[in-house]
């Protein structure tokens, strides 16, 4: 029996693979990752990758689209001619991470091989989700962070940092994530103009835009106030609702007139 980890890159796909080594050991253990072009996913996400694989003693198994190290998110959709089809989602998902998942499953898993996911208890949604999904397909969904007695917390107890990107963001989506809103897309325009760049004008060939209701050049005089009049840091891990707290708080009396944000 296999014990396919998905490792994303992310901090908590990273616990539940060295929980799952500690309980279970290595053999069958396959630490299958997506490899994301190094325009949107930083080099420390790539850094901490190799270095849990090497702490567990493993090397990393790549499930790729083929082209991915010149077809970020926004070429992906640019190519598919829409950010995402009606009722699915976004195309960057199923064709970089997705589409080959299923394919090296189909490749290389078997019936009762466990799927394992480092989604926290309160995800609960996610959790009924996958296993639902996996279920389907003859797999068994695990979640060692919800359902094992913990043994770690965080990567810095074996001396492996987690990505420095945790500092403004909140997780190790890429840079400029389609699925994201409009907190996350300032953080893009303040750290991030050559994406912003790119972005816009993806919108504008695609005809539609990435946060719904509202095109990237709209927010420009918003978020260039927000950057240089008000000082707003910019961060995801902050909540949403206390982000445009702040943003409310920091604006001058006159203009507190103008609708929350916070839906985004």
């Amino acid at each position: 029996m296999k014990k396919i980890i998905c490792f994303s890159g992310g901090h908590s796909s990273a616990l539940a693979a060295i929980e799952t080594a500690r309980k279970y050991g290595t053999e069958g253990m396959v630490l299958l990752n997506h490899d994301i072009s190094p325009h949107v996913e930083h080099e420390d996400i790539k850094r901490f990758k190799r270095e849990v694989a090497e702490y567990i003693g493993l090397t990393i198994t790549y499930a790729n689209m083929p082209g991915w190290e010149t077809m970020p998110p926004l070429a992906v959709a640019v190519a598919n001619k829409a950010f995402k089809a009606f009722n699915h989602p976004a195309f960057c998902t199923s064709r970089l991470k997705t589409e080959p998942f299923y394919k090296w499953l189909e490749e290389n898993g078997e019936r009762g091989d466990w799927v394992i996911y480092g989604f926290d208890a309160e995800e609960t949604s996610r959790m009924m989700r996958r296993s639902t999904i996996m279920n389907a397909m003859g797999y068994q969904a695990v979640f060692p962070l919800a359902d094992w007695e913990r043994t770690i917390q965080a990567t810095e107890e074996v001396g492996i940092a987690r990505p420095s990107t945790y500092t403004t963001y909140k997780h190790a989506n890429c840079i400029g994530c389609l699925k994201a809103g409009k907190q996350h897309w300032y953080c893009v325009y303040c750290l991030r103009p050559d994406i912003w760049g790119e972005a816009k004008a993806a919108e504008e060939e695609i005809g539609y835009s990435i946060i719904k209701g509202v095109y990237l050049k709209e927010l420009e005089p918003e978020f260039k106030e927000m950057r240089d009049t008000l000082r707003i840091i910019p961060t995801d891990k902050t909540s949403s609702a206390r982000f445009w707290k702040q943003v409310r708080e920091a604006m001058p009396e006159e203009q507190l007139e103008i609708p929350c944000d916070c839906s985004f």
